[in-house]
């Protein structure tokens, strides 16, 4: 008889973890593992000192292992693990709405839950197409994105996101989608700190859309006031004031996707603050817990929720949600987080750095291959030339090269580098992860 019982697994074997975006035989071949992770340092398995300069991924804002935190999510587990959220409730999950509509731009005041940016977006475009079916315009089903936006995976946010890599292999998507053009034109914008000067106008491709399929038509426009995974896109000046004019006057619907761009990272609890403008919604997620558990959100405005309130008071209103909406542990880490952005002051301080930061990161542009960087809040993009091995490669080779060799951390885009470390970071270390960049830059040259 054939004995099927598995041989036991090998202590630390790579293979059974499908990696997600991720080269997955290259990184098995020489894994990057990390085994722990203090303030602004993580720390390899082989035992050394790894700077972070992307915030783990956009989302430890106020540094690593926060015992606040840590103990809150701990004091949460066994006090409540579990309630479930259809029908049930828990004081926290309240509590953190009511904490996070209070730091949003007035009329925001109303947070539906959820566990990532993905489903935030998803959410969002959701909230957007039922709005419109309640009020009467069922006709409004047209989703807008942006070329090299990046809304999470989602069928929904893959539809409006523009990502080429992103798309490709998953078929037709959603139907009904279209795309603004992306913000960028290196000739006209390149080396810039804050909003480029050159590009508002771009916002105007939007009109072309709507007189090609008729206002009526469309529900939502979703973009990212800095466009983070493709490569720190920041919005031009003017570029979202122009947009939220021209979705105003046909009736749409605009949704700002900050789950990179929320708490803090452009020195604003949401960049929407900064940019003066108000949407009807917002997505948010990766700094809300710091990281340390899964949440993310959408913020709507009255007058969107207001209008789902009036069929029966007995009836479910909206017909969407997760398992695992306004976890109590979740709950309990984005209480604690925004307990720490308050007491210290990681908004503004961020405001602050930005200019020491933005020069710090332009001190690259000497450096082999650089033929662009972009700098907005505490996030900058550096675009390297590509190599004979064709796009992407010489962006890898950096990432690699950044971990084993030179003990800084990282994101990548293609060519591009991306720098986004926690807003705790000081002058110095600023310096420090300047400075190995540099080293990277050329050792990849």
């Amino acid at each position: 008889m054939l004995d099927k019982s598995p041989a036991p697994p090998a202590p630390n074997d790579l293979a059974a973890f499908w990696m997600p975006f991720t080269a997955n035989r290259a990184f098995k071949a020489a894994p990057r593992l990390i085994a722990g992770a203090k303030g602004m340092h993580y720390f390899s398995t082989d035992g050394r000192k790894i700077i972070d300069g992307a915030a783990g991924m956009w989302c430890c804002n106020a540094g690593h292992g926060r015992a606040e935190i840590a103990s809150a999510i701990g004091k949460q587990a066994e006090a409540l693990d579990f309630a479930p959220p259809f029908q049930f409730g828990i004081p926290q999950a309240f509590e953190l709405a009511n904490r996070i509509a209070a730091l949003a731009p007035n009329g925001l005041d109303h947070v539906f839950f959820c566990n990532s940016g993905s489903e935030a977006a998803d959410t969002a475009l959701k909230v957007a197409l039922a709005y419109h079916q309640i009020n009467g315009q069922g006709s409004r089903i047209r989703l807008i994105g942006r070329e090299r936006g990046y809304h999470g995976v989602g069928f929904g946010g893959t539809s409006v996101g523009g990502i080429v890599s992103n798309r490709k292999m998953f078929g037709t998507l959603l139907t009904g989608v279209d795309h603004l053009q992306s913000t960028y034109d290196r000739e006209k914008q390149a080396f810039s700190k804050g909003e480029p000067d050159y590009g508002a106008h771009f916002a105007d491709e939007l009109e072309r859309l709507v007189s090609l399929h008729g206002a009526n038509t469309i529900a939502a426009v979703i973009v990212e006031p800095m466009a983070g995974s493709t490569g720190v896109l920041p919005a031009p000046k003017g570029y979202l004031k122009r947009l939220r004019e021209i979705t105003e006057r046909h009736g749409i619907l605009l949704i700002f996707d900050e789950v990179i761009t929320g708490f803090g990272r452009l020195g604003y609890a949401f960049a929407a603050e900064r940019y003066g403008v108000l949407p009807d919604m917002i997505t948010f997620a990766k700094g809300i817990t710091n990281g340390a558990a899964p949440m993310g959100g959408v913020l709507v405005r009255d007058t969107i929720h207001d209008a789902f309130m009036s069929g029966p008071p007995n009836a479910v209103e909206l017909f969407h949600g997760y398992t695992y909406s306004a976890h109590p542990l979740a709950c309990a880490a984005g209480l604690a987080t925004l307990d720490i952005y308050r007491d210290e002051k990681l908004f503004e301080r961020a405001r602050a750095l930005e200019p020491t930061f933005a020069d710090a990161v332009m001190s690259l542009r000497s450096e082999p291959n650089v033929v662009d960087i972009r700098t907005v809040g505490i996030t900058a993009g550096i675009d390297l030339a590509p190599n004979g091995n064709g796009p992407g490669d010489r962006g890898f080779a950096a990432l690699r090269s950044g971990f084993h060799d030179h003990d800084v951390m990282m994101r990548i885009a293609g060519d591009t580098l991306a720098l986004t470390p926690p807003l705790i970071a000081s002058d110095d270390q600023i310096g420090e992860i300047i400075d190995k960049v540099a080293r990277v830059i050329r050792a990849v040259a």
